[in-house]
């Protein structure tokens, strides 16, 4: 069966990111760092924060003391954007069993379900925005202490 919620682990990663920049968006943040806070690969998070990048989503800041941080106005980008930054348009699964068409007949056996569904996922990443997430975090993400080896 098809996934309900169309989300890629690249378009996750970009969702957790943009969620970690954005808590100090003063703060330049290397790859090697989010990867750690995440536990995710570096490789892959590098090609994320690329494609972030290239959408205008987040700064890329050469040199020793470079990295990567969340571009200004960043409290108005939604989830969707950073979603279609990663996946292309929003494009929900039609069919749980992945058919173009109903083999049962004209109409789908669940009615309207997967519709609404799609519809309601779509409308709370539109309408959920960065600043929104932030003011909803613990402080520890918010002024993270080093961890000590």
């Amino acid at each position: 069966m098809k996934k309900i919620l169309p989300i890629s682990d690249a378009a996750a990663l970009a969702l957790h990111t943009m969620t970690i920049l954005s808590a100090q968006p003063q703060t330049t943040f290397s790859n090697a760092k989010i990867a750690s806070a995440l536990r995710a690969s570096s490789n892959h998070l590098s090609k994320v924060l690329q494609r972030l990048a290239k959408s205008g989503l987040v700064r890329s800041i050469r040199g020793p003391k470079g990295g990567f941080r969340i571009t200004p106005r960043w409290e108005r980008i939604t989830l969707l954007k950073i979603y279609e930054a990663m996946e292309g348009a929003w494009k929900p699964a039609e069919c749980l069993l992945g058919q173009q068409r109903c083999a049962i007949g004209s109409s789908c056996l669940l009615g309207n379900l997967l519709h609404n569904m799609n519809k309601q996922i779509r409308s709370a990443l539109a309408d959920t925005r960065l600043s929104e997430l932030v003011s909803s975090l613990s402080p520890q993400y918010k002024n993270p202490k080093r961890r000590k080896k």
